[in-house]
């Protein structure tokens, strides 16, 4: 009777201690879970470090980013490509209701700009749009490239300066207007006389012919003395890249 007693309280110890084993075991895996799960929150979340997933930009090419604005675009067009060519450069044939002019753009000063030109010209942006800002002076040019004809329309994106620090208006001069920096979108202007402005505006190109319409506009001058829509109007019938 003593060893059958014996027995039995051997029994109850070791029942015992397989259940105090096994809620230990199922203790632990629930902290696992926990944990796991809760790693795989803040991943997500962005609580570790992020990874760059942008493919490396091929020799030639250069990288743009173009930032969505808050308002409307003036026109529904898509953006241009992230990566672009930065060589040679862009003949851009434009024909305006007061006679032909030829640009030359600068890819490999000027990549994104210029491609950002080029996309807007191929999607017919500023077909059909006045030039609605002349100025003159100190600053002397023509301002177009807004289909609203307000000087408030844009492509619904923004994108980048492309500066050097060392920028020269001269007449013959292609360049973005921006209202700050890093604003640019897609109006431009033609300088027709050397004009006294900060190295803040992106020069992309220059006109090679066809100058004389814009002195022919300037000539006639400004609504507003100074700085106004041009007295005798002038509109970019279509612009198209020919090389």
């Amino acid at each position: 009777m003593e060893r059958r007693a014996q027995r039995e309280a051997r029994r109850r110890r070791t029942l015992m201690l397989v259940s105090v084993l096994g809620v230990l075991v199922v203790v632990a895996v629930v902290v696992v879970v926990i944990i796991a799960g809760s790693d795989e929150k803040s991943t997500k979340a962005g609580g570790g470090p992020s990874r760059s997933t942008s493919a490396p930009v091929p020799s030639g090419s250069a990288s743009c980013t173009w930032n969505k604005t808050k308002g409307a675009a003036a026109r529904t067009v898509s953006r241009p490509p992230a990566v672009v060519s930065k060589k040679g450069t862009v003949t851009v044939a434009v024909t305006t209701n007061r006679g032909p002019m030829t640009f030359r753009l600068d890819r490999a000063k000027t990549p994104c700009t210029v491609a950002n030109f080029v996309s807007l010209a191929g999607q017919k942006y500023y077909d059909g749009t006045s030039c609605h800002r002349l100025t003159s002076g100190s600053l002397s040019v023509l301002q177009c490239g807004d289909p609203l004809g307000t000087g408030a329309g844009g492509p619904g994106y923004q994108f980048k300066d492309e500066l050097s620090g060392t920028e020269k208006y001269t007449r013959g001069v292609l360049a973005m207007a921006n209202s700050g920096k890093n604003t640019n979108g897609s109006q431009f202007f033609i300088v027709y006389k050397a004009s006294q402005l900060p190295p803040s505006y992106t020069v992309f190109g220059t006109v090679t012919t066809g100058l004389p319409v814009v002195d022919k506009v300037a000539a006639a001058g400004s609504v507003t003395a100074g700085d106004g829509k041009p007295k005798l109007p002038i509109t970019l019938q279509k612009v198209t890249v020919t090389q």
